[in-house]
Parts: C-alpha cells; structure tokens; sequence
C-alpha cells in the first residue's frame, strides 16, 4: 500500500479577515474532496488571513496511481484563480518500508 501526502502554500486573494478567508478555504476544501475523493484538511496558517496550508492525503496499491493523483490535485489547485500557489510539497510512504 502506497499513501501520498502533498502539502499547498497558498496566498488568497483580496482578503481581509478570517472570516473573507473561510469563504475562500472551505469551497477550495470541499472541491477537493468531492472531486477526488482524498483526505483534506487545513493543515497551518490558521491565524493568517491571506496564507491558507491545504494538505491531502491519497492511499492506493501502487505508487504510480498516487504520483497520478497528486499531479491532478497540484494542476487543480493551480488552476484556480482566487489562490496563488506559492510552494507544494510531496511525501511518499510505503507500508512494506
């Protein structure tokens, strides 16, 4: 079993409280989920309101599908145009390891 993780640094956009910022975060959080199936969670940043850590956990049989996922996710993300991507990072763990 292969379990991918992938970390989004995140800048929003013309936001100006922690409230304007859930309304940018849950939507993005929400689509994720919905659209592939992953663990998603706000991960760090909480207190700052035009930073947002998105992290996504993915689990599959082979590492190939997990690198697919991940890839998908990272364009998906970047695509978005309320949110400027700033950093990502990748982790991979087998369970045989």
């Amino acid at each position: 079993m292969w379990v991918g993780t992938i970390e989004f640094a995140l800048l929003l956009g013309d936001v100006h409280t922690l409230k304007e910022k859930r309304a940018f975060v849950r939507p993005l959080v929400s689509d994720l989920r919905r659209t592939f199936e992953v663990s998603v969670a706000e991960t760090d940043d909480q207190d700052l309101y035009r930073r947002a850590s998105i992290g996504v956990a993915v689990v599959a049989g082979d590492n190939s599908h997990v690198i697919a996922v991940l890839d998908k996710l990272e364009r998906f993300v970047a695509g978005r145009p309320e949110v400027d991507l700033l950093a990502t990072h990748r982790s991979f763990f087998n369970t045989e390891d």
